[in-house]
């Protein structure tokens, strides 16, 4: 079975681009590439190991604007798609409306029967969906969806007589390849949460006297919800933001939307909307080619929806859209769960995108990296990443606890270890700038980031004229370090302070005196493969400099990817030379052997 069938190809798609496609993203080189008209490919692979690596990392893949979809290709006359999937490896303990919330997450539910028992813990369902489409969706995005403390099993069921192989019983054709998207599972519960926007004569009644009602609302969804009130103080909607697994976060949507309907109909209000933010470069996907995706829903769900051309913007590193749904309740319930169910897909596979990333930037989110790279009017990601689609603003998931970095000498803010202390020096000209107006821009920088952030005051003992730079105190987690130096780099760069080119700026942060050895290597050889690595220069003290002090600086000059990229490696090496000091085993160094090394990231180039 080394025949691969791709649907969903954008009509721009060709033999040449796909084959392009299956080389670079998967390491996959097609034997016989058919393009057919009317959005789809057939593929042969050279074995059966190479298809199934390429479904693993193509299926749900951006490809052109449109995720396609790559499958085993059924010979002609026994291929047959089917609205109707089993799915296995449910608990017993779950509840039968949790497994039906669940499954309308990908479309109508036609039908729902109880399977055969795997044993007294587990048990299966047979659903039929509306179309194959919908039994397509659930069955790449539920394959190894841990639900409930189980991985799922999807299976495809062909109807007696009609395409079956001959395998068990009436189970499908398809062998169940997990979805992967070159991601792990692509409904992971805590990093997508569900954002909505609601009145703010309307936060009373969902709080509810002493709290009682959100407390209850929480209990009963088993979801966190959020309700940013001191936010944005005087404007007419507040946002409310609800994590857990996407379930969870629909119930308590759902739970949120009964106590506002109550409140609207106390009030005599005629319309009671919901309104979901949406990061603006997941938009188009909802809305889709000529709008087909939105008007599904909308069909499908008897809603209006409408999106907002303008940006509800948050915070710097948060624009976001809002999706308006008005009909029915329980329409405008089932519609939230369709969008959330393509705005998390469409999430995972920009996520999945970014793993290459993660070698070069280790101990940083993914997102954080998602919240600057390609950011509109911004440089686009470093060289390794995708080029296309755009990444928007994302936010790091408050489930993330970053990994505690060595730090530099401690002030009385930085009372937490998982933070760290970076000196960030700047063009004396550029000062105003930071800071901005009355403090604008450095208040927007500190909220955008959650990092604190510091400039120091003139020298008094040295003439104005004669200082060229001034120290900046950046104190947070490595996101906030990532999000909160990007904006000083951008902002010189803008500003037009450091010429047409990139910022170029020094860094400075210390670390244990007893690692400068590690950090240096043998002979100058690891600083050296760091440098090559990361196209910064780094400089540091002799070993022998510096023996009395506790900690020393070190200093990085580069522009934000290549100094990015030098302070986690130098982090890392650190943090892994101390633990390995303490006995917990060694487990090598950060830096990468030449041959395993990818380019190093330059903002401009793409791939």
């Amino acid at each position: 079975m080394n025949k691969l069938y791709i649907g969903n190809l954008p009509a721009e798609a060709n033999e040449v681009s796909i084959r392009d496609l299956f080389h670079e993203k998967s390491g996959v080189i097609p034997k016989t590439v058919l393009v057919k008209k009317g959005g789809y490919a057939f593929v042969e692979c050279s074995d059966e190991q190479a298809a199934e690596k390429a479904i693993e990392i193509l299926n749900g893949f951006n490809f052109m604007g449109s995720e396609l979809l790559v499958e085993p290709s059924v010979p002609q006359g026994r291929r047959t798609r089917t609205n109707k999937v089993q799915v296995s490896n449910i608990p017993s303990h779950v509840q039968w409306d949790n497994i039906k919330r669940l499954l309308a997450t990908f479309g109508d539910v036609h039908q729902c029967d109880q399977g055969p028992a795997k044993s007294e813990h587990f048990f299966s369902i047979f659903v039929t969906y509306d179309s194959p489409d919908q039994a397509q969706q659930a069955f790449s995005q539920l394959n190894g969806f841990e639900f409930e403390g189980s991985l799922l099993k999807v299976d495809f069921i062909m109807d007696q007589g009609r395409g079956n192989r001959g395998s068990r019983g009436n189970r499908g054709t398809f062998r169940p390849f997990p979805y992967s998207g070159n991601s792990p599972n692509p409904m992971r519960p805590t990093d997508f949460p569900l954002r909505i926007l609601v009145l703010s004569d309307m936060v009373g009644a969902i709080i509810g006297r002493a709290g009682g009602t959100i407390r209850q609302i929480t209990q009963q969804s088993r979801a966190r919800v959020d309700v940013h009130r001191k936010e944005n103080a005087g404007s007419l909607e507040k946002v409310i933001t609800i994590y857990g697994n996407p379930e969870n976060c629909s119930l308590a949507c759902q739970k949120i939307l009964e106590v506002m309907q109550q409140e609207a109909e106390n009030t005599n209000r005629s319309e009671n909307p919901l309104k979901i933010l949406a990061h603006n470069n997941l938009i188009g996907r909802i809305i889709g080619k000529n709008g087909n995706t939105i008007k599904g829903i909308m069909e499908k769900t008897e809603t209006k929806i409408t999106v907002s051309s303008s940006i509800h913007d948050v915070n710097s590193f948060n624009m976001e859209r809002t999706i308006t749904v008005v009909g029915k309740l329980e329409n405008i319930c089932k519609a939230e769960q369709m969008i959330s169910a393509k705005l998390r897909q469409s999430y995972e596979n920009d996520l999945s995108a970014m793993a290459p990333q993660a070698f070069m930037f280790p101990g940083v989110h993914p997102m954080a990296m998602m919240s600057t790279m390609g950011a509109p009017g911004y440089p686009p990601a470093p060289r390794g990443g995708p080029a296309t689609p755009p990444y928007g603003m994302y936010n790091t998931p408050p489930s993330y606890m970053p990994v505690n970095y060595p730090q530099g000498p401690v002030s009385s803010q930085q009372q937490d270890p998982s933070k760290e202390q970076v000196f960030l020096y700047i063009p004396n000209s550029a000062v105003g700038a930071i800071i901005g107006t009355g403090g604008s821009s450095i208040r927007d920088m500190i909220s955008s980031s959650g990092a604190s952030i510091k400039v120091a005051q003139p020298n008094k003992d040295e003439p104005l004229d004669k200082q060229t730079e001034r120290k900046v105190t950046i104190i947070g987690t490595p996101e906030s370090q990532w999000k909160a130096q990007f904006m000083i780099f951008k902002k010189v760069s803008f500003e037009g302070y450091s010429g047409p080119q990139e910022a170029r700026l020094r860094v400075e942060i210390f670390v244990p005196s007893s690692q400068v050895g590690r950090i240096i290597g043998k002979g100058g050889q690891t600083v050296r493969e760091m440098q090559r690595l990361t196209q910064a220069v780094i400089k540091l003290p002799e070993e022998s400099q510096n023996t009395q002090a506790e900690e020393i600086p070190v200093h990085i000059i580069g522009d934000f990817y290549s100094s990015q990229a030098a302070q986690r490696h130098i982090r890392t090496l650190v943090t892994r030379s101390q633990t390995n000091a303490r006995g917990v085993g060694r487990r090598g160094l950060v830096t990468t052997p030449p041959q395993q090394t990818p380019q190093p990231p330059r903002p401009g180039q793409t791939n």
